[in-house]
């Protein structure tokens, strides 16, 4: 079978416009894409600043639209923790910390991360899950400069739930 030159013509034009149609497309839902990303970004760096104020119930609902549309952001999900825990809802902040650790197991190497992770479970009475986390804070020999006597507050922490277990 032989392709003319009308032919050849018709499949050239075919692929141009699909290639074309394809690009507009894609241009659009970036745009749509580019727009929700803005709006999270504004909410939650509206959250970062509420809850370096102390306003914690604004916080938790900027954070919450954020999580509405983005359910698993580590740093939404870290940031909503961080809020729970201040807003004295420790199982809830306990569960957001827990899926931050989810999302992104490398979270384990985070001194500060661990310390936090294992302050909340501790609160949260989940003392077999707080033990396991301060014991690797404890054998990791962290001591980060932000944090004085970082391993010191971790022996406090195990001590303590040696003794309510």
């Amino acid at each position: 079978m032989t392709i003319t030159e009308p032919v050849r013509k018709y499949i050239l034009s075919g692929i141009v416009a699909c290639v074309v149609i394809g690009l507009i497309v894609a241009n659009v839902l970036a745009s749509k894409q580019d727009e929700d990303f803005s709006s999270n970004d504004i909410l939650y760096s509206q959250a970062i600043q509420l809850q370096a104020e102390g306003n914690y119930e604004d916080a938790w609902n900027a954070v919450s639209k954020v999580l509405k549309t983005e359910p698993n952001s580590e740093i939404a999900n870290y940031l909503a923790g961080i809020i729970a825990v201040n807003r004295g809802d420790v199982k809830q902040a306990a569960i957001y910390m827990q899926k931050t650790l989810d999302i992104n197991p490398y979270k384990v190497e985070d001194a500060t991360f661990m310390i936090q992770l294992g302050e909340i479970f501790v609160a949260a009475e989940k003392y077999e899950e707080a033990k396991i986390v301060l014991l690797r804070c404890q054998e990791s020999g962290w001591a980060p400069e932000e944090i004085p006597n970082y391993q010191d507050h971790v022996a406090t922490l195990l001590a303590q739930i040696e003794n309510l277990q």
